[in-house]
């Protein structure tokens, strides 16, 4: 992961592990059950939001580096093809 993208993922656990805390401190009181289910619902969902648009992300990275070097590859193969027919020519 890059540096920028790992200091706001630490930011963000730490933010949710904070919730989630709380949410444990309010069920074991007795009080506000609805509040602290909620807190846990929104930061599973969340997490889980962040987490797949992570994947997605990095997968369409991966796509366009290996449509990139596709190309590469193809042109040293190419010209590897030329020069190993120019040789047998010149032999």
């Amino acid at each position: 992961m890059e540096q920028p993208v790992l200091r706001t993922w630490i930011v963000f656990f730490l933010i949710s592990f904070v919730a989630l805390l709380w949410a444990v401190f309010l069920s074991a009181k007795g009080v506000m059950l609805w509040v602290s289910l909620m807190l846990v619902i929104v930061v599973l969902g969340v997490t889980f939001f962040t987490v797949f648009n992570q994947i997605s992300l990095n997968a369409s990275r991966q796509k366009v580096l290996r449509d990139l070097t596709k190309d590469i590859r193809r042109a040293e193969e190419a010209e590897g093809e030329k020069a190993r027919v120019d040789d047998r020519k010149s032999h």
